[in-house]
């Protein structure tokens, strides 16, 4: 099982930025990602970067630790342009970056650019994430030229020379619960990404979340399946702090080897659990979680 953390775009990059990012190479974590969102949910009235700028400021300041989003989505992406982008970070961090990739919400990226009241339903979400994920695969893979005339996207002659430093391209992580998603994870992944079942964040409990999540990975399995794909060739992503239990599992080494074997015998492979903020849903002892990134792996 590999341990990732998450560090929230909210620090100055000379103030508090680099330091986080160059600790989180120093503690081991495997990779650290950061969010892609224009503004989320509590912190939408303070400091807020943009995930691009920051990730590749990251890829100057560390040289092992991997780098990525978790999640970007087509609320304000286009293919085209964050082609062009993800191969610019590619190069920059020496092949270190993953995309984390997903249908997204309707919070404030849906918002902000189309105005309350005009969010996407969740199908129209499906259907973009359904074009926008195989046109950005074919940007990556195919960087002398790409053209494509959708029903929502459109790119003529779009060039990404040289391409990716990774080959074919740089690695997608999918995040999907519902069957359409599933198959894009199935067909295009290299990793898949959930945060347990938001439905039963609120009433639900620890084991009720991990038969959900029991559940969705059932359900990638037969995704991947009906493509004759291998679904052990697909890493499987564990985002921490949106589950019944929260954040418990950093209140001790102990809380956290118990919460990471649950999962471990699901299947996951990767678990990524957030950098502590203070006074925010993510506090956490900075002490633990330290102890956490050097300790927990090794009780595995």
């Amino acid at each position: 099982m590999r341990l990732s953390t998450v560090i929230l775009p909210i620090y100055r990059w000379n103030d508090e930025g680099r330091s986080h990012w160059q600790r989180a190479e120093e503690l081991g974590f495997h990779t650290a990602y950061t969010y892609d969102h224009l503004a989320w949910r509590s912190f939408r009235d303070g400091p807020w970067f943009g995930a691009v700028p920051t990730l590749t400021a990251a890829a100057a300041a560390t040289s092992r630790m991997r780098l990525g989003t978790l999640v970007t989505s087509p609320n304000f992406r286009h293919p085209v342009t964050l082609a062009k982008e993800l191969i610019s970070l590619d190069d920059i961090s020496d092949g270190r970056i993953t995309l984390g990739v997903g249908a997204g919400g309707n919070g404030f990226d849906a918002t902000t650019l189309r105005g309350p009241g005009q969010e996407w339903t969740p199908r129209e979400r499906a259907d973009h994430f359904g074009e926008f994920v195989p046109l950005l695969d074919r940007l990556l893979r195919s960087p002398a030229s790409v053209t494509h005339e959708g029903e929502r996207y459109s790119a003529h002659e779009a060039r990404n020379l040289p391409g990716c430093v990774q080959r074919p391209r740089l690695p997608f992580a999918v995040a999907a619960t519902g069957p359409r998603g599933m198959k894009l994870a199935a067909g295009y992944g290299q990793a898949w990404v959930t945060t347990g079942d938001p439905k039963i964040f609120e009433t639900g409990t620890p084991a009720d979340s991990v038969e959900a999540i029991r559940g969705q990975v059932g359900k990638l399995g037969a995704a991947c399946e009906a493509i004759d794909r291998n679904p052990d060739e697909l890493d499987k992503i564990l985002l921490t702090g949106f589950t019944p239990d929260r954040q418990r599992p950093l209140e001790s080494v102990d809380a956290f080897v118990e919460f990471a074997a649950n999962h471990k015998a699901l299947g996951i492979t990767e678990i990524v659990i957030h950098w502590p903020i203070p006074d925010s849903e993510f506090a956490a002892d900075e002490k633990v979680f330290e102890r956490i990134a050097t300790e927990a792996l090794a009780q595995l």
